[in-house]
């Protein structure tokens, strides 16, 4: 019995080692020498289960990727029958979250569906509409539906009684590279809140409008899910990409940067581009496929 539990014990090791893939985690860090500022990155092949990580449980700020959580908060409400996704909603000046969104350019007493306030959540990552709809869904019932989930760290910070502190380091959500790999898989699986409504989140993650970073690495007959996350300090991106030879999903979140610039050539982006083409080219070696001269000029979403 001794040595059957030993052999056990052995096996799982051996398991727990051989899902890491070395040569890509080698790539991955040297990648990152020299990044002024905090980079955490996880990355797992589906098809395999082969994973690399650096920093991949450390805590970051989500910044708009917390806005997949709100998702499936919201989601889960509608399973529940307590919401409707084609519900009518009336717009009130005092939800304007003050920058260019486009649902903060409404007047007061227009109505908008659920399921377009949803939309623009994700794929224009909408501040007024991400608000409005943690409002409606309550930031307190999006964390229990995390914890209930299996996630340990990742929780809506903001406008959330009793995490004003975290809220101070971390802004609007915290979260890890690893439990934001974690969420888009369960949705890509059809495992968040449920099948259908998995399938319905997958769409919206596929219609993103911010694709000048991760997602302008990766050829554009080449289907994604995926959400960005940006703050002066903090940029990042995470991403399922559906590739030929079997689907791989990754995040990469940075912290404490040195260059805050809104800039196309900002370290941060410069860098959260090179690790997604990495990752394209090593997964699918054989691709030719690269940005076509001159597409920049069409990337100038800002």
């Amino acid at each position: 019995m001794k040595y059957k539990l030993l052999l056990l014990l052995l096996l799982a090791t051996f398991s727990t080692f051989a899902q890491t893939d070395a040569k890509l985690t080698a790539k991955l860090q040297d990648a990152v020498k020299g990044f002024n500022g905090q980079v955490g990155i996880y990355v797992q092949n589906l098809k395999t289960g082969k994973t690399a990580a650096i920093n991949a449980d450390t805590l970051f700020p989500t910044a708009s990727m917390i806005k997949v959580s709100i998702q499936c908060g919201l989601m889960d409400k509608i399973e529940k029958g307590e919401m409707h996704y084609n519900q009518k909603l009336v717009y009130r000046d005092s939800l304007l979250y003050k920058g260019e969104d486009i649902l903060g350019s409404f007047k007061d007493g227009d109505t908008i569906e659920v399921s377009k306030v949803a939309l623009l959540m994700i794929t224009m990552s909408d501040n007024t509409a991400s608000v409005w709809l943690q409002k409606l869904v309550g930031g307190a019932y999006i964390n229990n539906w995390l914890d209930q989930n299996g996630f340990k760290v990742m929780r809506v910070n903001s406008r959330v009684s009793g995490r004003e502190a975290i809220r101070a380091q971390y802004g609007w959500g915290v979260t890890t590279p690893y439990e934001m790999c974690r969420l888009f898989t369960l949705i890509r699986n059809g495992q968040a809140v449920s099948d259908a409504a998995s399938q319905r989140m997958y769409r919206n993650m596929g219609r993103i409008f911010w694709d000048d970073k991760a997602i302008s690495q990766i050829p554009p007959y080449i289907q994604t899910a995926s959400k960005q996350g940006a703050l002066d300090e903090s940029k990042s991106e995470t991403v399922v990409v559906n590739a030929p030879h079997g689907d791989y999903v990754f995040s990469i979140i940075t912290n404490h940067n040195k260059d805050q610039r809104w800039t196309e050539d900002n370290e941060a982006v410069v860098l959260i581009r090179k690790i997604s083409a990495l990752l394209w080219h090593y997964y699918e070696p054989k691709s030719t496929w690269k940005p076509a001269e001159g597409v920049d000029k069409y990337m100038l979403d800002e």
